[in-house]
């Protein structure tokens, strides 16, 4: 068995023992629109952007068109093959590039469709604080680095960022053991003559790496290294990324070093061709649904500094942001919406 067929038996498997201990229903105000009354089922991963979004459409679907709603937890892969299956109605955030060959299964299948896409492409690269080119008056910093706008200027700047533990050369926060950003960065640094300049530093986690970032800045001081967006960290922190020869395919291999910048992935808002014929008026909605890089951004600085959940994340949005997402509905829909608002 692929490993593949084997995510997908195992998922059926869980999906079916979840089933069977009733999944978590949505509550409908009013009754079902004329789609009937079987629940729209959303794909459930684990990562805040999809859970929010996830959750964000479920709202409007449960309250806005009052049509059932279901949440099926699941793996990020094993959610596409159930699409397939037919266990799973969407899936809020497919990345086109990292699920390449899965979601063109699902789209030969016949089974699955692209309706939209939910956010523009998740952007990776190089950073440094703005501080550090710019200068920050009010904290009395001046510019470091004024001339320091590309990867390929470090050789004349390295000396800012020297590193403790290797003196001779700057220090670059690169990915976390078990990220492809670290053997990506490490090829980067080859492929661009850095490699006499720059010394990899690797943190030990996520957080260790967010923290280097936000420690930095709070003390004005010289930071480089790999970060990616949306995040609640670059909302927060201001940062600039530093220029990349523009991403080339025939470039973005391990051959060739992966020297151009990182490609955007966007990010698509996959169906079960099923649901376009069952409850058309919901297909229409997500594909007219979009948030955009600054606003969830900032949806996911606010879960981090309340500890919101998805759910209170959605509701923020929802009040704070009313003429984005009136704008994906009818004004009735808006209305019901609203009015099941806390």
């Amino acid at each position: 068995m692929s490993t593949s067929q084997t995510k997908a038996f195992r998922f059926a498997s869980a999906l079916m023992l979840f089933s069977a201990l009733a999944l978590l229903l949505v509550g409908c105000s009013g009754q079902p629109t004329s789609t009937g009354s079987k629940p729209v089922v959303f794909g459930y991963a684990d990562w805040d952007t999809q859970q929010f979004m996830t959750r964000l459409a479920g709202f409007i679907v449960a309250n806005g068109y009052q049509q059932p709603v279901e949440y099926a937890p699941g793996a990020n892969v094993a959610l596409v093959v159930a699409i397939q299956s037919d266990d799973v109605d969407v899936h809020m955030e497919v990345a086109e590039r990292s699920l390449q060959e899965p979601l063109q299964r699902l789209i030969d299948s016949g089974k699955g469709e692209k309706l939209g896409i939910s956010f523009g492409g998740t952007w990776q690269g190089w950073l440094v604080p703005t501080y550090l080119i710019k200068g920050d008056p009010a904290r009395g910093i001046a510019p470091m680095a004024p001339g320091l706008k590309s990867v390929l200027d470090l050789p004349k700047y390295w000396e800012l960022f020297k590193d403790p533990e290797v003196p001779t050369k700057g220090r670059f926060y690169s990915g976390v053991p078990g990220w492809q950003a670290l053997v990506t960065n490490e090829a980067k640094i080859k492929s661009y003559g850095l490699e006499d300049y720059i010394n990899i530093f690797i943190p030990g986690s996520d957080t260790a790496l967010s923290t280097s970032i936000v420690a930095a800045n709070e003390k004005g001081e010289p930071w480089l290294g790999y970060y990616w967006a949306p995040t609640w960290l670059l909302a927060k922190v201001d940062m600039t990324p530093l220029e990349e020869p523009p991403f080339d395919e025939k470039l973005w291999n391990a051959e060739a070093g992966y020297a151009c910048a990182y490609p955007l992935d966007e990010n698509y808002i996959v169906a079960n061709t099923g649901l376009k014929a069952r409850a058309p008026d919901v297909a229409d909605f997500l594909s007219r649904f979009n948030v955009s890089f600054d606003d969830l951004s900032a949806v996911l600085l606010y879960m981090k500094d309340n500890n919101a959940t998805p759910e209170q994340a959605a509701g923020w949005f929802l009040k704070e942001h009313e003429s984005v997402w009136t704008a994906w509905v009818s004004p009735q829909v808006a209305q019901n919406v609203k009015a099941a608002l806390p």
